[in-house]
């Protein structure tokens, strides 16, 4: 029977994929499929790696035929962003091809797959938050949790990604920058490009700052009172700023107003 976090992991994958086809020109469309081949490859490998190496690295010394269970769970989502990117930059150098172009191109893409991701973490009951007694809370039947309502966490982070989804569509169409249908990013997007990547680095990084205040699930040893997503979304925000501001450098113009 395959498990349910599975099972949204799998429709994500398919949908985003649909998506990808969707919005990537026929010219350039082997290469959305290629980056998203390595997305896939290089998001699981990192996401597993990530939760092995930091969050549990005891058990799985103690256990390594655990390790390659990964059915029953055990994934960080910025390990899996990390080996994405990863492996998505090596496949761009070697075709000489722009980096930035596509990371635009992909930035809803990812925004997209992120919220969906969040409804297998909601049904699979990880992930989840404090006590509380708002109206929305969530009873999660857990292995080890004690019982009573908490705050639905990947419910916040679902919504959040959402609008932050909504709004990268309605900024690509603003900025008249949106993939031709015929041609792909590399005929579309301007010489300089990254704003709807960098964008989207910010604001789901302030999304993850929200859902990590609200979260009470083991993330493995807090680095000065701070879980490592905590100090990765930090980063991630410090980058989107000076990934604005030189793409607005290089264009000679004012950060872009929204």
């Amino acid at each position: 029977m395959l498990p349910t976090y599975m099972l949204v992991l799998s429709v994500t994958y398919c949908l985003a994929l649909v998506f990808t086809f969707y919005r990537a020109g026929s010219d350039n469309r082997h290469i959305a499929l290629d980056l998203a081949l390595a997305i896939m490859i290089g998001g699981f490998l990192g996401a597993r790696l990530l939760h092995v190496a930091y969050e549990y690295p005891t058990f799985y010394w103690d256990n390594p035929g655990e390790i390659f269970k990964f059915w029953r769970g055990g994934f960080v989502y910025y390990g899996g962003f990390i080996g994405a990117l990863v492996l998505c930059s090596i496949y761009v150098h070697f075709k000489k091809i722009s980096f930035l172009a596509w990371a635009d191109f992909y930035a809803p893409v990812l925004s997209l797959g992120y919220a969906l991701g969040r409804v297998g973490c909601f049904l699979n009951g990880c992930c989840f938050g404090d006590v509380c007694t708002l109206p929305w809370a969530v009873e999660f039947n857990y292995p080890g949790l004690p019982t009573g309502l908490r705050h639905p966490t990947q419910l916040y982070a679902m919504i959040f990604e959402l609008c932050v989804f909504a709004f990268l569509l309605w900024f690509e169409r603003r900025s008249k920058k949106g993939p031709s249908r015929s041609q792909g990013p590399a005929a579309s997007y301007t010489a300089h490009t990254g704003d709807l990547f960098f964008t989207w680095l910010g604001l789901h990084g302030c999304g993850r700052l929200v859902m990590e205040a609200f979260r009470d699930d083991d993330r493995g040893a807090f680095i000065l009172g701070l879980s490592i997503s905590t100090w990765l979304s930090l980063i991630l925000i410090v980058v989107a700023i000076i990934g604005l501001l030189k793409v607005a450098t290089l264009r000679g113009m004012s950060p872009p107003k929204y």
